[in-house]
């Protein structure tokens, strides 16, 4: 007979079997990794609903690849300047802020020039 009785870390049962086990079962093991990762999935998730959020409003905004539109009119959309996957800037020194192969760039006081890139290649 067992003199060391083991239990599982997710649900408290005894562990039969091999002797470095941690879990009774798969399922307790999914359940304690599903919860240990919920924080790190949770940021990662709402990242990435923030960014196709905003190439959705984009991808609606753009016709013949590019659109002017306010700044106001974006964010009254649900825009959110502060998330985008990266920064195109052209020789002109012209900073594109893109969500994927939608982006914008500031024009003068509040408008906004919104664009598709058909240079995907360059992303």
């Amino acid at each position: 007979m067992e003199t060391n009785i083991r239990k599982c870390i997710e649900c408290g049962d005894t562990i039969h079997g091999r002797s470095d086990r941690k879990f009774c079962s798969d399922s307790c093991r999914n359940a304690y990794n599903n919860k240990y990762r919920s924080d790190i999935n949770s940021i990662m998730r709402n990242t990435n609903n923030a960014l196709r959020k905003n190439r959705k409003i984009l991808f609606n905004q753009v016709t013949n690849n590019k659109t002017r539109i306010t700044k106001d009119k974006l964010a009254t959309l649900g825009f959110n300047f502060n998330f985008f996957t990266h920064i195109y800037t052209t020789k002109k020194n012209v900073s594109y802020f893109y969500c994927y192969d939608y982006g914008y760039t500031f024009l003068e006081s509040n408008l906004c020039l919104v664009v598709k890139d058909i240079n995907e290649d360059r992303i």
